[in-house]
């Protein structure tokens, strides 16, 4: 039996870094692109409420908050569609 590995601090760090970089990107979409995504709830509402701070301290702790919430979302389908909707085409 191969012993499981667990993955560096260093790896869950930069895991956690593009989780959140993926978050804001969601920043950048509208309502409707959004609401396409399926979000749950607390995320979807936790976007929409970092898209109305200005202040830069606040923001950065909002974004560190959705790269928390996107924790417990599979990335992939977000990042497919993200991709599509970059290429121009349709999601």
């Amino acid at each position: 039996m191969q012993p499981v590995e667990i993955p560096s601090k260093s790896q869950r760090k930069r895991d956690m870094e593009a989780l959140q970089h993926l978050g804001e990107s969601l920043l950048r979409l509208n309502r409707g692109h959004l609401d396409a995504l399926d979000l749950p709830e607390t995320l979807l509402h936790a976007i929409l409420e970092a898209k109305s701070i200005s202040a830069h301290g606040a923001r950065r702790r909002q974004l560190q908050y959705i790269g928390k919430l996107m924790r417990q979302v599979d990335p992939a389908p977000i990042q497919a569609y993200l991709d599509r909707l970059n290429r121009g085409g349709h999601p």
